[in-house]
């Protein structure tokens, strides 16, 4: 009898107008089961869920003019959808949940912070504690929970190309990896430190300077579990062949396979 799984993935397109033809060639290559999508960058009116449904997805979106976005895309019906942190008055679109099965996924476009000690850098701040307070409610309900989208952190200094360059600045500051910390302290665990180390690692690269094909990257997309999906782990990749193709994302998808209870 062949296992049943899911496969959860998460992908920055950096413009859902732009990326729809990668993502509709990547979803009918039967890469996933359940995606976590962030900058869309659409007004709700404008996301593509007619060409979505005709290729046989359901989607639910949180979107708003030129800039974040996020939504989530299952091959099955995705229910009780929710955006927003509950409680953090924020005007951008940066959050939505939906439940599928018995899994619920929260999708999350962290900000970038702009440069450490900014106003954004700030706000920042502040958004990943308001994420904390939601996670540790949505864990009462919720236990197989996944937090998946770009965090804009990178967690350890391995998750660089160049610590000399990154250290201390934005995504590698002590403050946001301290607050990358305190949601893993709710009790998730980053799934990419559920497996022996890939070769590939890094997840965004920059488009200056011919980024990625120097292998200047980052690790800053995550899927973070709940311990009843850790044990369900079957399997963890980074799919590097998105970021190949013709005008590329400047990320590319993470995905995490778990059994099914």
């Amino acid at each position: 009898m062949t296992e049943s799984t899911t496969r959860l993935a998460t992908w920055n397109v950096n413009s859902l107008n732009v990326r729809l033809p990668h993502m509709l060639q990547w979803l009918g290559s039967d890469a996933a089961d359940l995606v976590a999508v962030q900058e869309t960058k659409l007004t709700d009116d404008r996301f593509p869920v007619d060409a979505l449904t005709e290729a046989g997805w359901h989607s639910a979106w949180h979107g708003q003019k030129t800039y974040n976005g996020v939504a989530l895309i299952s091959r099955h019906p995705i229910e009780d959808v929710t955006t927003g942190i509950p409680g953090f008055d924020d005007t951008q679109a940066r959050v939505i949940a939906g439940t599928v099965g018995d899994l619920r996924m929260i999708c999350v476009y962290v900000p970038n912070g702009q440069a450490v000690g900014s106003d954004k850098y700030h706000y920042k701040l502040e958004w990943l504690a308001a994420l904390r307070d939601y996670i540790v409610d949505s864990l009462q309900t919720h236990p197989r929970l996944v937090v998946s989208g770009d965090f804009n952190i990178a967690p350890t200094v391995e998750d660089t190309h160049d610590p000399d360059r990154w250290e201390g600045n934005i995504l590698c500051s002590d403050a946001e990896r301290a607050a990358l910390t305190a949601l893993l302290d709710t009790g998730l665990t980053d799934a990419f430190t559920c497996i022996a180390a890939p070769e590939q690692r890094f997840t965004w690269w920059d488009y200056r300077q011919g980024g990625f094909r120097r292998g200047h990257g980052l690790r800053i997309d995550h899927h973070l579990i709940s311990a009843p999906l850790v044990g369900a782990m079957t399997d963890f990749r980074i799919d590097i062949e998105p970021r190949r193709w013709e005008r590329p994302s400047d990320h590319t998808p993470v995905l995490c396979e778990l059994r099914e209870n």
